[in-house]
């Protein structure tokens, strides 16, 4: 399943993102926001992160005007490697180096065709595995250890 959010800055492009990820088969639960009006994007940013973290969902992701926001706000909670993605190969490369588990992106930076190009190679694209990228990975989480309590 593929938990999705956005923020009153994106709702548009969540919704063609959402209608894109159904029509290629996944599952999506949509965190919201589902109407228009101006809200703080860490309370959508949150559930959408809880829920990878927890296994609920496999991936994730959000979506704001920049996607700055987002990801910080997703990046707060153990577990989660959110990465702000703009182009393919940024997407590419988190997933099989990273092992990201949500995609950020904003919809002021990156129109509809490209968006769908980034959720694709996100959703397509397997971690690596490769030794050095776990023992970064290791790291990361060990960083999380020491300052999340």
């Amino acid at each position: 399943m593929i938990a999705v959010a956005c923020d009153h800055a994106a709702l548009k492009l969540k919704n063609e993102v959402i209608k894109h990820l159904k029509e290629n088969g996944y599952e999506v639960e949509d965190f919201g926001i589902h109407e228009e009006g101006a809200v703080d994007y860490p309370d959508y940013a949150l559930p959408v992160a809880e829920a990878v973290a927890s296994g609920k969902a496999d991936k994730g992701i959000l979506i704001c005007g920049t996607g700055i926001g987002m990801s910080i706000a997703a990046n707060k909670v153990k577990g989660i490697r959110c990465a702000l993605c703009s182009d393919t190969f940024s997407a590419h490369a988190t997933r099989e180096h990273n092992d990201a588990n949500i995609l950020a992106f904003g919809e002021r930076v990156v129109g509809p065709g490209l968006a769908m190009d980034i959720v694709d190679t996100f959703l397509k694209t397997e971690f690596s595995g490769a030794e050095r990228h776990e023992k970064r990975i290791r790291k990361i989480s060990a960083i999380e250890d020491k300052y999340f309590k």
